[in-house]
């Protein structure tokens, strides 16, 4: 589980801003909102930030994005970006490195990891793990001579000096350690618990334009309990919908089609070597049963998935990508999670994800639907809701509801939001 993420310098982030999931000493909905990973320490399930149009919502998210990206991406030669952007409304921070620091759970040890680095190399990277208050370092990296050079502490890591040499080769200036590290045939137990968080513990972000229908279909083929999952979920939402059936169809690749598929860069290589043997590609139909009443009495359809309507198909992704993150005991961020969704629906998605007590995946969005402010205390808890602003100088502000003083006089949080008591509002001049 994630405890906290700080970014400093990158995107709309020119100052550091950090986004904590410690939950304060208030006990609401303790039971199934807070998960004490270890004695003492309380991480929240969940959190969702507020904040007008252009004011960073997105880039905290873009933030998890890089990261997930940048540990496992292999460069192929030192020229290639290290992809990162840093704050660009400003003289001075194009020039200096984008820094994050994240500290996370895995295994039920607390890790630090740290990164540095500009547009064209990593300047520093750590992976730290506490046993005691104070933390240990794992493995520190760095440049001497612009040149990467990883140093391991050989008081808890063994490493041959072999593996420690080939990890150092392949350690690119702009690639992260952890993509080196997998080049390498070595066990490295610490760090490789730490690496195997990092690959399955965070997921891609949701975005609004992503194509959620598609990510089911491939899932379901993958897991046979998700059919059912979500067949329940979708009747328990009101859905006249009582039977999925997807299917497996080979197509036969016509010549004009193979030259196509061969020519687009996404193609992965050995996915073209089959195109050119099989001359075929294999293709999901998804088909919904319909049961409806009429005059005649009980009828059943079934409407490919092209027929369903934009809600229908974005609530199925989402919730599997819900149910994803909570087998995988994942984070999951999800930006406007309210886009072509009810408002109803957008309630529904929360509470059976909060129903899940005891379980260790984290779920962050963003949203405009401000009505949920005043479930504040009905459903949800004010430890979780942060908004973004963005100051004069174009850069974003990160902060929480409870730095607030005088929240249980204000009869409506959502009114009081409308109103700018806790800014992230568009300021509109009329």
């Amino acid at each position: 589980m994630i405890q906290e993420i700080k970014v400093k310098n990158f995107l709309s982030f020119r100052e550091e801003v950090t986004l904590s999931f410690e939950a304060t000493k208030d006990t609401t909905f303790e039971d199934y909102q807070v998960v004490e990973i270890v004695p003492g320490v309380r991480l929240l399930r969940f959190a969702m930030i507020y904040g007008a149009n252009a004011s960073g919502k997105t880039n905290l998210l873009n933030a998890f994005e890089f990261l997930n990206d940048f540990w496992f991406e292999i460069r192929k030669d030192i020229s290639t970006s290290t992809n990162v952007i840093p704050f660009k409304l400003d003289k001075i921070t194009p020039g200096q490195p984008s820094v994050f620091s994240l500290k996370f759970y895995a295994k039920g040890v607390k890790y630090w990891y740290q990164l540095e680095l500009d547009e064209k190399r990593v300047i520093s990277e750590k992976l730290s793990f506490y046993s005691s208050v104070q933390p240990t370092v794992l493995f520190e990296r760095g440049l001497e001579n612009n040149v990467s050079v990883v140093n391991f502490n050989p008081s808890v890591v063994k490493i041959s000096g072999i593996a420690k040499e080939e990890i150092n080769i392949k350690c690119l200036p702009n690639m992260s350690f952890f993509a080196a590290r997998n080049q390498v045939n070595v066990s490295l137990p610490k760090i490789d618990d730490a690496r195997d968080w990092m690959k399955e513990g965070v997921m891609p972000v949701i975005t609004p334009r992503m194509d959620l229908f598609n990510y089911a279909e491939r899932k379901i083929q993958e897991d046979t309990k998700l059919k059912s999952h979500l067949l329940d979920f979708i009747k328990e939402a009101d859905f006249n919908i009582t039977g999925i059936e997807t299917q497996i169809i080979k197509q036969e690749v016509t010549p004009d089609l193979l030259e196509l598929m061969l020519k687009v860069g996404d193609v992965p290589e050995e996915e073209k070597e089959r195109l050119k043997k099989e001359k075929n590609y294999t293709q999901i139909n998804t088909e919904f049963e319909h049961t409806v009443r009429n005059e005649r009495g009980e009828e059943k359809y079934f409407l490919s998935d092209e027929l369903q309507s934009d809600g229908t198909r974005q609530i199925s992704g989402l919730e599997t990508a819900i149910y994803s993150a909570i087998q995988r005991k994942a984070f999951l961020a999800v930006d406007e999670i309210e886009s072509s969704l009810h408002p109803d629906l957008v309630m529904y998605v929360l509470k059976k994800f909060l129903d899940q007590k005891d379980n260790h995946a984290q779920l962050l969005f963003t949203t405009h639907y401000d009505p949920l402010l005043d479930e504040v205390d009905g459903l949800f808890r004010k430890d979780a809701v942060w908004f973004t602003d963005k100051n004069e100088s174009g850069a974003t502000e990160l902060y929480s509801l409870v730095e607030f003083n005088g929240l249980k006089r204000i009869a409506s949080l959502q009114k009081a939001y409308r109103m700018g008591r806790f800014g992230a509002v568009p300021k509109i001049n009329l």
